[in-house]
């Protein structure tokens, strides 16, 4: 590039040069003579100079253009040798892939080739297995023809004999038909008749033996079944005792003198009024001396009446005013007892994490009672009686912890504040569930009374440990109606079986004797008697432990000596 411009710069020098010349010689014509020499001679001298000034930059500007293309050469020459370079490392690359990739296909083709070989070495075991099967199978073609053959000939033989059976069967009907005609002139009955009476003997026959049976299995089952059942109650109920209670639904309040009555009733009875009306318990006051009578179906209730009255009589000052402040002092003061007692209770059973709201139902349970057993003495048998049972079957330490908060908590549903349509099992397990109490527990409080399915080891326990608990003797009060229709139901299940003569249920209904009659009643019959009856009344009945079923069958022979 150096070059051309150099060769560019000549030409215009030269140009210019020229018409420089040719200026100074058209004035050097139109001069006059005597200036034409020195003009002459000016004019080659700037001529000279040209000259020098353009060979001096020609020179310069070959000396670049040859230093310009040298060095445009020497990097031509370098590009060259790295392309060249590039080339053959691009050229070297390819030949390493492709005879790598060679060497690929080659080992691909091997494996394939050694694949095939394979494929046809398992053909040719296939091939011979298949040959061997198809004579395998050829033989046995042969074998069932041959067999075939045979079956067809004793098929020959065997309808000969059918036939011959079929001549000898109508013979035989021929026969039993006038046998069958004699023996029913000798007896006097027909066939029908006689067929009757021997299945009517086999019926009787069949169901005693069934009852029979059944009883002996029974029996077995029982007996099987209750050898470790009966050592593990039998230790439960042993390392429990419980003293028996008897509760009513009122509270006798008893007064030093009888005057302090009129002072209860007040003017025109405003203050028996005002406590009836601030305690939710009526006040029966009598001609019984020093006495009055709280009466209400809550036994919280009662025993806010019960304290509110003794600390207005103890202080003496008793109208309605004194009333309100003195009832609404004792309900805050029970509610923090209450209170108390859930803790006790929980602290003694050595129970933990159970929220305040349970603990305070718990507490409640001081003040109800079921049947006359109170709540919380029950309930606290009951986690007692789990824990032991539970320890005595061999379940883990917290298992038998479990067991235990279940065994408290399974009648919270008895104690609620407030009115449900469920049964107090079905409530105590809802109320459970909302507080997140365990799953296992919930389960076990609301299956206590089988009102919802057992899903756990825990649920049959606490059952079991509730019907011993109130089951046993004192510790629940029955009402006189219900115990009287239990009896009745006993001795009525019993009479209307035949051949009963009379029955009595003893031992507060827990055994029933029945006395039958001898001409009527077996031995045997006796006994499948007993098992009827028992089960009649277990399927029947409800009822708390066990009820024990005797039939006695007494033959007396009585003669007078005269």
């Amino acid at each position: 590039m150096e070059y051309i411009l150099g060769v560019v710069g000549i030409v215009i020098g030269a140009i210019v040069m020229f018409f420089v010349g040719s200026g100074q010689r058209k004035k050097l014509q139109e001069g006059n003579a005597i200036q034409d020499k020195s003009y002459k001679l000016e004019a080659e001298k700037v001529v000279s100079e040209a000259k020098l000034t353009a060979e001096k930059t020609i020179t310069e500007a070959q000396l670049k253009a040859e230093k310009t293309f040298a060095q445009f050469k020497e990097k031509q020459e370098i590009f060259k040798k790295e392309k060249i370079k590039e080339s053959r490392e691009k050229f070297q690359r390819f030949k390493e892939e492709f005879k790598q990739e060679k060497a690929d296909e080659l080992v691909e083709l091997k494996e394939k080739r050694e694949a095939l070989r394979e494929e046809a070495a398992g053909m040719k075991e296939e091939r011979a297995g298949f040959n061997a099967e198809r004579a395998e199978i050829a033989k046995e073609h042969k074998a069932l023809v041959q067999e075939e053959q045979k079956l067809n000939e004793r098929t020959k033989i065997l309808d000969q004999e059918l036939a011959l059976a079929k001549e000898k069967q109508k013979e035989l009907d021929t026969q039993h038909d006038r046998f069958t005609r004699e023996l029913e002139q000798i007896a006097g009955l027909s066939q029908a008749d006689a067929k009757e009476r021997l299945l009517e003997d086999v019926r009787n026959k069949t169901a005693n033996e069934a009852l029979n049976l059944k009883r002996e299995l029974l029996e077995e089952a029982k007996t099987d079944a209750a050898k470790d059942a009966r050592k593990v109650v039998i230790n439960t109920i042993q390392r429990m005792c419980a003293e028996m209670t008897i509760e009513n639904t009122v509270s006798v309040f008893a007064l030093d003198d009888d005057k302090v009555k009129g002072q209860i009733i007040g003017r025109e009875g405003r203050n028996i009024r005002a406590i009836e009306a601030a305690t939710g318990a009526e006040l029966v006051v009598d001609d019984t001396p020093e006495t009055i009578v709280i009466s209400s179906f809550d036994p919280i209730r009662r025993e806010i009446a019960r304290l509110s009255l003794k600390r207005l009589v103890t202080d003496g000052r008793i109208h309605p005013a004194r009333v309100e402040e003195v009832v609404n002092k004792v309900k805050k003061e029970l509610t923090n007892k209450i209170m108390e007692i859930g803790k006790k209770t929980v602290v003694e059973l050595d129970i933990h994490g159970m929220p305040n709201e349970l603990i305070r139902y718990v507490g409640r349970m001081r003040f109800r009672s079921s049947y006359g057993q109170n709540m919380l003495k029950h309930s606290i048998e009951t986690a007692h009686l789990c824990a032991s049972m539970a320890a005595e079957m061999g379940l883990n330490k917290k298992q038998v912890k479990m067991a235990k908060r279940a065994g408290l908590l399974h009648d919270i549903g008895k104690v609620a504040e407030e009115d449900s349509e469920l049964s107090h099992a079905l409530y105590g397990m809802q109320l459970a569930e909302k507080l997140k109490e365990h799953p296992i527990v919930v389960n076990a409080i609301g299956a206590h009374h089988d009102e919802i399915e057992m899903n756990n080891i825990i649920s049959p326990i606490v059952q079991a440990c509730d019907a011993i608990s109130g089951a046993r003797p004192g510790a629940r009060r029955e009402v006189l109606d219900g115990f009287i229709n239990r009896i009745k139901e006993l001795e009525d299940i019993a009479k209307k079986n035949p051949g009963v003569e009379s029955a009595f249920a003893m031992q507060a209904g827990r055994e029933l004797r029945i006395i039958v009659e001898a001409d009527k009643v077996s031995d045997q019959h006796a006994d499948e008697l007993s098992f009827k009856i028992s089960q009649e009344i277990q399927e029947s009945m409800q009822y708390p432990g066990q009820i024990k079923v005797m039939v006695i069958r007494e033959k007396r022979a009585v003669t007078f000596a005269r």
